[in-house]
């Protein structure tokens, strides 16, 4: 083999080459000054980028140091450090090439941004609210780990505890694009404790990850919906089913209600304003997803609602992913926001289909 120019590349040279060319433009429009109104838009775009660039320039070193090993071969002197390096590059090549080509997956323009999750009892009654309870405080757990802030937008208690209604705004890094995989029904099995029989009962919960919208992308004119002011009230006497400024907005042409019961009526508005842009938004998102997915096999991280995405044994400890049919004996550990291995396989599992889809 007389050198790497000899071998197919796995990743297309040219659009590595465009990549850089884009990075060091912004890169040069940074240093000299941009508009103001132009910083944060360039920022974002060079921010994404910088990771893809340096596992670029690293790449093409590697093919470059591979290329001088192969050179070295001639020349007696060099032979055996030649021979010596050559192993260890041709080994690490097309582990860069795999991760460049992840790297060029198209990008979901939702993944970095917020998330608002709502969260509701499905089947099975006020077991089904305990589970409900017990998804929120799991989501609740798992942002702490990952550093995230989780600021609960509404909550309503049920009859026997745990959530008749739950919604919260995640903020971080990263947040839609690994909570995004939580969307879909999520079963649990356990023998309840309102069950004097010890019988294993089945329930159900419904998980929703909206990606957050902003006010210029989603624009509601005010004729478009209905604001009520109302008492808020449940069931378990907690601080946000006792106030009398809970908002109730209907957006008329959709439909959709939100509802919102914080403390203040003006940030009431303002939250459930939010809401109801990120779930037009969202519906927006999933008739753009259909149309372009109608061929599509997996739907995994589309958020079908409808979907039973994963089922919670508790009396074996188990977690079930369908999806993917993924099976993980630590269920406590789970159920304690230690959600890393799931998400982890699911984004894995995501990224090789999109891989295959692609280079298909």
């Amino acid at each position: 083999m007389g050198g790497t120019g000899e071998t197919p590349a796995m990743v297309p040279m040219e659009k590595l080459a465009q990549i850089t060319e884009r990075f060091e433009f912004l890169e040069a429009q940074l240093n000299a000054g941009a508009a103001p109104a132009e910083i944060a838009r360039i920022s974002r775009e060079y921010t994404e980028l910088k990771p893809v660039v340096e596992e670029i320039r690293a790449y093409r070193q590697s093919l470059d140091d591979l290329a001088e090993a192969e050179a070295m071969l001639a020349d007696p002197e060099m032979k055996a450090l030649a021979e010596e390096e050559m192993p260890r590059l041709k080994a690490r090549i097309p582990e860069m090439e795999q991760a460049l080509r992840l790297a060029l997956l198209p990008k979901d323009a939702a993944d970095a941004r917020p998330a608002i999750i709502e969260i509701r009892p499905g089947t099975g009654g006020d077991e089904a609210a305990l589970f409900a309870g017990d998804l929120a405080r799991m989501y609740q757990r798992y942002a702490e780990r990952m550093g995230w802030r989780f600021e609960i937008i509404s909550e309503q208690a049920g009859e026997l505890g745990g959530l008749k209604e739950f919604s919260a705004l995640i903020e971080g890094e990263g947040v839609y694009a690994r909570m995004k995989y939580e969307s879909g029904v999520h079963r649990v099995q356990r023998v309840p404790e309102t069950e004097a029989q010890g019988r294993i009962h089945t329930s159900a919960a419904t998980v929703a990850v909206l990606p957050e919208a902003d006010e210029v992308e989603i624009s509601i004119p005010a004729s478009d919906i209905r604001i009520d002011t109302m008492r808020s009230s449940g069931a378990g006497g907690q601080h946000v089913n006792t106030t009398d400024s809970a908002v109730r907005i209907t957006h008329i042409p959709s439909g959709i209600v939100v509802t919102s019961s914080e403390k203040s009526q003006h940030r009431n508005k303002e939250i459930a304003m939010q809401v109801l842009r990120s779930r037009l938004y969202e519906a927006e998102r999933e008739r753009i997803h259909s149309a372009r997915a109608a061929d599509r096999k997996s739907q995994i991280g589309s958020g079908d609602r409808s979907e039973r995405i994963r089922t919670y044994n508790f009396p074996q400890g188990r977690m079930t992913d369908h999806r993917i049919n993924l099976t993980l004996y630590a269920l406590s550990q789970i159920m304690a926001g230690d959600l890393t291995e799931v998400i982890d396989a699911l984004v894995s599992h995501d990224q090789a289909e999109r891989l295959a889809e692609m280079e298909g």
